[in-house]
């Protein structure tokens, strides 16, 4: 299949519960996030011992609930009562982290569902990540689990943090740090040891976070259970996401679903956007990254903001956080910034990344120039306002002012240069007192290394950002529209009865599927070989039928302009022959005659159903260079007509019938309503089709023609 879409293999996932099961425990996110008692299975007395570090962060970070260590060969651990086993503690207890050698596990879990605890952590290595006998011994351990009620985290999860609370039930070193920065930031994380990397890195800079936790293997409590958990936590206003792979998705939808309806934004981190960084992740916890396309096209639909450097993933939340409410619900084209700097390089530095995130400085407009020069700033029209020693602190105040009023641009960016870091109080205080509307964002890039001013617009709310790319990709990332996806349609596809219902279809089969959708396809007619008459006007087309070659072109199985009875008796046995000789062994059904079209462009449709996270649909330039060119839209299938004239805008080959340069147009509703007809496959009940494609489609004046179909099924 011939697109943007990358192969992917099926997941190791074994999620035996979710957060719907009967035997989900009722209070199971305050057991998860903020328990009152812990048992520690395994706890050392040794200090360097990473067993020994959950009771001493607890006791360094304040923890004020019950802790049990839990060690037969120990009667105490750091003066605190050790016990043989948790069902000799007289006290109830919420959460377990097991730190145990793994052929103690089973036995271990059996143990804390004697004890009725709902939640147990495992941080023992060795199952489902190293696959073979280790996943086999993972679906022994959480089958038992499910028997039992029991949820897991983990197997190999480097465990919880509560910040606020004091409850590190965690081996992960970033707590051996003195200070704990309690903040509104919670983090769920496939790597635990990237989840460290995190933390030490927003700490450095002053974020303070609530909750975090590390997921592991995620054999059951998946990521998007902790998600939905934590839209119900009062501590928690953003939610960040370090991801491998997508697991459980249909949970992980309707948590993301309910995240941006409490207006917590989701801002997501993820592997696999390379061959070897898909590899990497699929070695490392034995996930599979799926394919980079669908999973950006899975986050947009979502509202997920995806980031693609680290530094970026929590130097955007107060930029997502203050202003939530103001990303975009349609497409557009493309954010409008204007810039304002103390040090014209530095600015310079922004908008030249900004043109790799289809974000525009605007230079200001005359009126606002005129507008300006009345309140005493003169100002030239030009993409960065650049006001280098030539404003006071109150005109800057009151041109951040009159920007963010402005209706002629989408977010202000403030570019601080050596103030920043010698007389911060000049530079940052226009932008801390300035009066800042909820609808139009303001950010800040510090040229220089100026720590103070960081932590002082983070006190304030104030996105600051230490490089321009990750200042550009924040735009850009709070930029992409969130879709309410209110047009899609939702009326179930039949499937065709004279079809059948696995292997590949026939080019007739499948233009017969897409016919039932509602597109129009080329004219056409089958003849059996030897058969050579036909009731089509010439000039014609002629192809090979078979199931067994998908693309036709690549074994001779195509013959074009054919204008008279004569060329058509002649090429039909030609055809065969140099198809027979390119694929032989492949079944030959007859030939296809189908009436040549004309058109102004030729698109391509796809649609597949990944892996990971279902129906996508595709719109692309076609042709034979669909392959090569990497210009195309993907979303998520259904789709509605809003998203599909998105996906038209954004493929770049349409604009030659968009009023190109005076060339002739097409009528882009038309072909809106064809994507929005072809996304419909994933309407069909049981959702038989595993891909899809018509290449070329055919885009003239006022239609569209499908010329080439090809159809898999699951079981092809």
């Amino acid at each position: 299949m011939r697109g943007p879409w990358a192969a992917s293999s099926p997941s190791l996932i074994f999620s035996m519960q979710d957060s719907s099961s009967p035997n989900a425990h009722p209070d199971f996110a305050r057991a998860l996030l903020a328990p009152r008692s812990v048992a520690l299975i395994g706890a050392s007395s040794n200090a360097k011992k990473n067993t020994a570090r959950p009771f001493r962060f607890m006791r360094k970070h304040g923890f004020k609930g019950r802790i049990f260590p839990i060690n037969a060969g120990a009667s105490e651990i750091f003066g605190e009562k050790a016990f043989p086993s948790v069902c000799d503690v007289p006290e109830p207890i919420d959460h377990a982290l097991i730190m145990i050698s793994r052929d103690h596990v089973l036995a271990a879990l059996e143990d804390c569902a004697r004890k009725k605890i709902p939640v147990v952590t495992i941080y023992t290595d060795g199952f489902g990540e190293i696959g073979g006998e280790g996943l086999e011994r993972q679906r022994k351990l959480l089958a038992r689990a499910a028997e039992l009620g029991v949820r897991v985290l983990g197997p190999n999860s480097i465990g919880t943090a509560n910040v606020h609370t004091g409850g590190i039930i965690s081996v992960n070193a970033v707590f051996e740090m003195d200070e704990l920065i309690p903040g509104d930031i919670s983090l769920v994380s496939q790597s635990g040891s990237m989840m460290g990397s995190l933390l030490s890195r927003a700490a450095s800079r002053g974020f303070g976070f609530a909750k975090t936790i590390s997921v592991g293997n995620e054999s059951d409590i998946t990521v998007g259970e902790i998600v939905d958990a934590l839209v119900d936590d009062e501590q928690t206003r953003v939610i960040l996401l370090f991801l491998e792979t997508l697991r459980d998705t249909p949970a992980l939808s309707r948590a993301l679903d309910r995240a941006r309806l409490a207006g917590k934004p989701v801002i997501a981190y993820k592997l696999g956007r390379s061959k070897q960084g898909d590899a990497l992740s699929q070695s490392h916890t034995g996930a599979i990254a799926g394919d980079d396309p669908a999973i950006n096209a899975y986050f947009d639909r979502y509202g997920v903001m995806r980031v693609q450097m680290l530094e970026t993933l929590f130097e955007i939340v107060p930029l997502a956080r203050r202003y939530s409410a103001a990303r975009p619900k349609q497409a557009g084209s493309g954010a409008r910034i204007a810039a304002i700097t103390t040090t014209g390089g530095g600015a310079a530095t922004v908008v030249d990344s900004f043109g790799m995130f289809d974000i525009e400085a605007v230079a200001p407009p005359t009126p606002f120039i005129e507008h300006m020069k009345g309140r005493g700033l003169a100002l030239r029209q030009t993409p960065v306002i650049d006001l280098t020693l030539a404003a006071t602190s109150e005109q800057y105040k009151d041109l951040l002012e009159q920007l963010l009023k402005a209706d002629w641009c989408d977010a202000v960016l403030s570019v601080v240069g050596s103030s920043a870091q010698f007389h911060p109080d000049l530079a940052i205080k226009p932008l801390v007192e300035a009066e800042k509307p909820a609808d139009k964002p303001l950010v800040v890039f510090l040229a220089p290394e100026a720590s103070a001013s960081l932590v002082r617009l983070q006190e304030h709310g104030i996105a600051a950002f230490r490089s321009p790319e990750s200042c550009a990709e924040a735009l850009r990332a709070f930029f992409k529209p969130v879709s309410d996806h209110r047009d899609e349609p939702t009326e179930p596809v039949v499937w065709p009865a004279d079809l059948p219902a696995h292997g590949n279809l026939t080019e007739l089969e499948a233009n017969g599927l897409f016919t039932t959708l509602g597109i129009r396809t080329a004219d056409s007619r089958s003849l059996l070989e030897g058969e050579t008459a036909h009731d089509l006007p010439y000039p014609v087309v002629l192809k090979v039928i078979s199931r067994d070659i998908i693309h036709k072109t690549d074994v001779g199985g195509v013959r074009v302009g054919i204008r008279s009875d004569e060329e058509f008796r002649e090429a039909v046995p030609a055809l065969l022959a140099e198809v027979r000789q390119r694929a032989p062994g492949a079944p030959i059904e007859g030939v296809l005659v189908q009436r040549m079209e004309h058109r102004l462009i030729e698109l391509m449709l796809g649609y597949r159903h990944d892996p990971l996270v279902g129906p996508t649909v595709v719109l692309s330039a076609g042709g034979i260079t669909a392959e090569l060119m990497p210009d195309y839209a993907i979303r998520l299938a259904p789709i509605g007509l809003s998203d599909a004239h998105a996906m038209i805008e954004e493929v770049q080959t349409t604009r030659l019938v968009r009023g190109f340069r005076g060339l002739p147009r097409a009528d882009c509703d038309v072909l809106a309503q064809a994507l929005v007809d072809f996304s419909r496959l994933a309407l069909i009940p049981g959702q038989p089709i595993s891909e899809a494609e018509i290449n070329p489609l055919f885009i003239q004046e006022d239609a569209v023609a499908a010329v080439d179909g090809v159809v898999r099924l699951h079981d092809a």
